[in-house]
């Protein structure tokens, strides 16, 4: 039976020079490795995020951008952004995969925080 499995990673970074606090404007920057740990050769389709600030606005992102092709041991890594209007927040959401045999899957994508350096401790 092959296994269709692939590990995400990512790390966040504030963006001091791009965000205004004055004007509720904190930027951050996401690098997402995905990484495939099945034995089956598959493809990112497509990617759908939630994004919540502190004040539990949610806004969902359909992101439109690279679809790698990974060999099973393969890894892919991007970077983005995304701008809130509080100092934390968080994103989660799922990418789309078409494995070489065209079976069909999802993968979530572990909820992960942004928010300014050691405003968490």
């Amino acid at each position: 039976m092959p296994a269709y499995d692939v590990a995400i990673t990512v790390r966040t970074q504030y963006l001091p020079e791009q965000s205004n606090p004055e004007r509720t404007q904190h930027v951050f920057t996401y690098t997402i490795t995905i990484k495939n740990t099945g034995d089956v050769a598959s493809q990112l389709i497509s990617r759908h995020w939630i994004i919540t600030d502190a004040s539990n606005k949610v806004r969902g992102l359909g992101v439109v951008g690279h679809q790698p092709l990974l060999q099973p041991g393969e890894q892919f890594e991007y970077t983005s952004g995304t701008q809130l209007e509080t100092q934390l927040g968080s994103m989660r959401g799922e990418y789309f995969f078409v494995a070489e045999d065209g079976h069909r899957f999802e993968v979530p994508i572990p909820e992960f925080v942004l928010s300014l350096p050691h405003a968490l401790h």
